[in-house]
Protein backbone atom coordinates (compact mmCIF):
# COMPACT_ATOMS: atom_id res chain seq x y z
CA UNK A 1 0.00 0.00 0.00
CA UNK A 2 1.59 3.46 -1.17
CA UNK A 3 0.51 6.39 0.72
CA UNK A 4 0.48 9.51 -0.74
CA UNK A 5 1.41 12.14 2.37
CA UNK A 6 1.81 15.35 0.73
CA UNK A 7 -1.93 16.71 2.63
CA UNK A 8 0.03 15.30 5.90
CA UNK A 9 3.74 17.21 5.13
CA UNK A 10 1.69 20.47 4.09
CA UNK A 11 -1.22 20.65 7.04
CA UNK A 12 -0.07 20.99 10.59
CA UNK A 13 -3.01 18.75 12.39
CA UNK A 14 -3.47 16.85 9.98
CA UNK A 15 -3.91 13.22 10.50
CA UNK A 16 -4.43 9.81 8.57
CA UNK A 17 -5.54 6.62 9.79
CA UNK A 18 -4.08 3.14 8.44
CA UNK A 19 -6.03 -0.08 8.57
CA UNK A 20 -4.57 -2.48 6.32
CA UNK A 21 -2.71 -5.66 5.51
CA UNK A 22 0.10 -7.26 3.53
CA UNK A 23 -1.31 -10.36 1.65
CA UNK A 24 0.57 -13.45 1.30
CA UNK A 25 1.13 -13.66 -1.34
CA UNK A 26 3.87 -10.49 -0.83
CA UNK A 27 5.21 -12.40 2.56
CA UNK A 28 5.95 -15.30 0.26
CA UNK A 29 9.00 -13.33 -0.93
CA UNK A 30 10.23 -13.65 2.43
CA UNK A 31 12.59 -16.13 3.21
CA UNK A 32 13.34 -17.84 6.76
CA UNK A 33 9.82 -17.15 7.61
CA UNK A 34 6.33 -18.89 6.94
CA UNK A 35 4.04 -16.41 7.53
CA UNK A 36 0.13 -18.04 8.62
CA UNK A 37 -2.18 -15.23 6.54
CA UNK A 38 -1.44 -11.62 5.98
CA UNK A 39 0.34 -9.19 8.28
CA UNK A 40 -2.20 -6.92 9.93
CA UNK A 41 -1.07 -2.97 10.19
CA UNK A 42 -2.64 -0.44 12.23
CA UNK A 43 -1.70 2.98 12.94
CA UNK A 44 -1.72 6.69 12.43
CA UNK A 45 0.38 9.20 10.81
CA UNK A 46 -0.20 13.04 12.35
CA UNK A 47 1.28 15.92 11.65
CA UNK A 48 1.98 17.86 15.04
CA UNK A 49 3.80 21.51 14.88
CA UNK A 50 5.20 20.15 11.30
CA UNK A 51 6.58 16.85 12.07
CA UNK A 52 5.08 14.27 10.67
CA UNK A 53 5.08 10.78 12.85
CA UNK A 54 4.11 7.17 12.16
CA UNK A 55 2.56 5.25 15.36
CA UNK A 56 1.31 1.62 14.08
CA UNK A 57 1.01 -2.10 15.01
CA UNK A 58 1.89 -5.56 13.00
CA UNK A 59 0.23 -8.23 13.77
CA UNK A 60 1.05 -11.73 12.40
CA UNK A 61 1.21 -15.33 12.78
CA UNK A 62 4.41 -17.74 11.40
CA UNK A 63 5.02 -21.10 11.02
CA UNK A 64 8.75 -22.59 11.80
CA UNK A 65 11.22 -24.70 12.89
CA UNK A 66 12.49 -24.85 16.13
CA UNK A 67 15.89 -24.58 16.08
CA UNK A 68 16.88 -26.65 18.80
CA UNK A 69 14.52 -29.88 17.97
CA UNK A 70 13.10 -29.14 14.53
CA UNK A 71 9.57 -29.71 16.14
CA UNK A 72 7.42 -27.31 14.39
CA UNK A 73 5.83 -24.44 15.74
CA UNK A 74 3.09 -21.52 15.33
CA UNK A 75 3.64 -18.48 17.19
CA UNK A 76 1.88 -15.16 17.08
CA UNK A 77 3.56 -11.53 17.27
CA UNK A 78 2.33 -8.32 17.87
CA UNK A 79 5.35 -5.57 17.16
CA UNK A 80 4.99 -1.69 17.40
CA UNK A 81 6.37 0.83 15.73
CA UNK A 82 7.22 4.67 15.78
CA UNK A 83 9.00 6.35 13.31
CA UNK A 84 9.63 10.13 12.00
CA UNK A 85 8.62 10.79 8.07
CA UNK A 86 11.04 13.45 6.21
CA UNK A 87 10.77 14.12 2.56
CA UNK A 88 14.86 14.80 2.55
CA UNK A 89 18.03 14.28 4.98
CA UNK A 90 21.29 16.33 4.84
CA UNK A 91 23.72 13.59 5.10
CA UNK A 92 23.33 9.83 5.14
CA UNK A 93 23.97 8.34 8.46
CA UNK A 94 20.94 9.38 10.35
CA UNK A 95 18.57 6.02 11.12
CA UNK A 96 15.78 8.02 13.44
CA UNK A 97 14.23 9.23 10.07
CA UNK A 98 12.39 7.65 7.41
CA UNK A 99 12.79 9.53 3.90
CA UNK A 100 10.18 9.05 1.21
CA UNK A 101 10.38 9.10 -2.02
CA UNK A 102 8.62 12.33 -3.30
CA UNK A 103 5.60 12.50 -1.04
CA UNK A 104 5.06 8.54 -1.28
CA UNK A 105 5.66 5.97 1.53
CA UNK A 106 5.23 2.33 0.79
CA UNK A 107 3.67 1.30 3.79
CA UNK A 108 4.33 -2.77 2.67
CA UNK A 109 8.06 -2.00 2.45
CA UNK A 110 8.24 -0.18 5.59
CA UNK A 111 6.65 -2.19 7.81
CA UNK A 112 7.82 -5.84 6.14
CA UNK A 113 11.47 -4.48 7.17
CA UNK A 114 10.52 -3.15 10.44
CA UNK A 115 8.84 -6.99 11.43
CA UNK A 116 11.76 -8.92 9.71
CA UNK A 117 14.57 -6.33 12.11
CA UNK A 118 12.22 -7.52 15.51
CA UNK A 119 12.24 -11.08 14.63
CA UNK A 120 14.10 -13.44 16.99
CA UNK A 121 17.31 -14.89 15.49
CA UNK A 122 16.57 -17.98 17.40
CA UNK A 123 12.97 -19.44 17.60
CA UNK A 124 12.37 -22.30 19.87
CA UNK A 125 9.06 -24.51 20.49
CA UNK A 126 9.49 -23.54 24.38
CA UNK A 127 11.95 -21.83 26.35
CA UNK A 128 13.41 -24.82 27.90
CA UNK A 129 13.65 -27.34 24.92
CA UNK A 130 16.24 -29.75 25.19
CA UNK A 131 16.72 -30.15 21.26
CA UNK A 132 18.35 -33.08 19.86
CA UNK A 133 21.10 -35.71 21.05
CA UNK A 134 24.10 -34.94 19.22
CA UNK A 135 24.89 -38.54 18.75
CA UNK A 136 21.38 -40.57 17.50
CA UNK A 137 19.33 -37.26 16.75
CA UNK A 138 16.49 -38.13 19.34
CA UNK A 139 14.42 -35.81 20.25
CA UNK A 140 15.30 -35.14 24.06
CA UNK A 141 12.16 -33.18 25.03
CA UNK A 142 10.40 -36.71 24.05
CA UNK A 143 12.77 -39.14 26.18
CA UNK A 144 16.00 -39.43 27.17
CA UNK A 145 17.77 -41.99 24.30
CA UNK A 146 20.11 -43.29 26.52
CA UNK A 147 23.30 -42.24 24.80
CA UNK A 148 25.99 -41.46 26.71
CA UNK A 149 27.19 -37.56 26.65
CA UNK A 150 29.95 -35.28 27.97
CA UNK A 151 28.52 -32.44 29.49
CA UNK A 152 30.05 -29.24 28.46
Amino acid sequence: MVINLKQLYELTGEKSEINTEISPERLKEIHGYSFIGPVTLKGVIRNRAGVVTLNYTADLRISAECDRCLGLLERDYSFEFEHVLVRSLYGDDNDEYVVTEGDDLDMDELAVTDVLLQMPTKLLCKEDCKGLCPKCGADLNVSDCGCERQQL
